[in-house]
């Protein structure tokens, strides 16, 4: 008898990372993490990781025969900034990948006439406001709005949740009374901020830049303005929002995809909070024309009420106790 598991992706970035410490700790199936990267070693031990890339099929073959899969987490994914210099690459991660592990959610839960979770985060980057007119006036889009991303992340991620809603209520079905091949849940995310990992040239990573330079006492040049507004979310935050979706009943669900926000700040305000924990912070600004135009058609912020009735969303974190009570102490502890 094959052994039930949970499967999460992209194991090894920021959130995959997070999620597996969480899910080890508080779940009693056997979690299954993947990435083309190894775990921390005290991440390594608390899982069965296995190092392999998204596309290999043969991979996906052998964890379904020796697993009864009943959630999957994908989390792996080519992000913004890459992708925009390897469009070719981040398709090929982004939609293949993707789309290879949906057929594998869809077989399984045909094969047991039971539908897999399937968890996919998605991103703020799946909007596109078009002008800062736009931005000024829409400051807090649902989900169907403002669909027009200008990146490839963006695209991608945009055409993702299509695909997983297409494979949930369409793949195979003849009449709507049919039931799904699988369940698609995804969550919106804003920029996520972590404590616990550096920077990695995100389009929303100015702001953990900031810190983490105040906390080593050097001078840091934001790559967008001061007005620029974007929201943001605390990691552990993030990884609440996909466990508490998963585990949401079905029949409260209005949604498959659910915009998810914690708090909006522009770069100046996200200084001021850095400079109130580190008042000699030398913070200034110097625009990038490419990146500030992602930014500039990002929302200033995102309508997460659909969240927050269907399945009680509520961040933990605000700004203020995001900056006091996880950022600044465990981002002053890397560099004492």
């Amino acid at each position: 008898m094959r052994r039930k598991a949970i499967l999460i992706t992209g194991a090894a970035g920021e959130v995959g990372q997070a999620l597996v410490e969480r899910l080890a700790e508080q779940n009693n199936n056997h979690v299954i993490s993947m990435d083309i990267r190894p775990l921390p070693p005290e991440l390594d031990a608390k899982v069965q990781h296995i190092v392999g890339d998204i596309l290999d099929q043969s991979l996906f073959d052998r964890l379904v025969s020796e697993y009864d899969i009943t959630h999957i987490y994908h989390l792996a994914a080519l992000l913004s900034t890459r992708a925009e210099y390897s469009p070719m690459l981040a398709h090929n991660v982004n939609v293949g990948g993707t789309m290879r592990l949906l057929q594998l959610a869809a077989e399984q839960s045909e094969w047991k006439s039971e539908p897999v979770i399937f968890i996919f985060p998605s991103s703020v980057a799946a909007f596109g406001m078009g002008s800062l007119e736009n931005k000024a006036e829409n400051p807090r889009p649902q989900e169907w709005e403002w669909n027009k991303p200008i990146t490839m992340y963006g695209c991608n991620k945009l055409y993702g949740e299509t695909l997983g809603i297409y494979y949930s209520n369409n793949y195979k079905q003849l009449s709507e009374n049919e039931p799904a091949m699988l369940d698609f849940r995804c969550v919106r995310f804003p920029g996520l901020i972590s404590a616990f990992t550096v920077p990695s040239g995100g389009t929303s990573d100015y702001g953990p830049e900031m810190l983490h330079a105040a906390a080593q006492g050097k001078p840091y040049a934001s790559f967008v303005r001061e007005d620029a507004a974007i929201s943001f979310m605390a990691m552990p935050d993030a990884v609440t929002s996909l466990i508490q979706l998963a585990a949401a009943p079905r029949e409260n669900l209005s949604h498959q995809i659910y915009n998810i926000t914690a708090f909006s700040l522009s770069a100046e305000e996200f200084a001021a909070h850095v400079k109130k924990h580190f008042p000699d912070a030398d913070i200034t600004y110097s625009p990038d024309i490419s990146r500030q135009r992602i930014i500039d058609s990002w929302p200033i912020d995102m309508n997460d009420d659909a969240a927050r009735r269907d399945w009680g969303w509520k961040p933990a974190y605000d700004a203020e106790h995001a900056f006091s009570d996880y950022l600044v102490p465990n981002i002053r502890k890397r560099y004492e």
